[in-house]
């Protein structure tokens, strides 16, 4: 995808979806992993969201099974959107990761 036609897409997104790229890229900016943590003991060390036992890997299988982001934060009224987006920067970063922990769990 070339700029031009980033450029002509962002445009056509509105004024809502504009402001919640915006909050999306500046969140990444400051710090890509915030709300992220792993905890050794916790979840076997997997990447999971701030303050709970949820790991990333698993958001990543639901979506992918086709659960929209509404249908998991009501599955998981812990989390908030900014988990969510925090989640999708994370797999999108460290894609082979998630893709061998969803294969793991797949196995047993």
């Amino acid at each position: 995808m070339t700029i031009q036609e980033l450029q002509t897409q962002l445009l056509s997104l509105t004024p809502i979806e504009k402001t919640t790229l915006i909050q999306f890229l500046s969140h990444s900016l400051e710090s890509p992993w915030q709300g992220i943590c792993r905890t050794p003991g916790v979840m076997g060390g997997e990447a999971c969201i701030r303050d709970t036992r949820i790991p990333v890997w698993l958001l990543v299988s639901y979506s992918r099974l086709g659960l929209s982001e509404a249908k998991l934060l009501d599955n998981y009224p812990t989390l908030t959107a900014m988990d969510l987006v925090n989640a999708w920067s994370y797999a999108s970063a460290h894609g082979e990761e998630i893709d061998r922990a969803i294969a793991r769990q797949e196995e047993d």
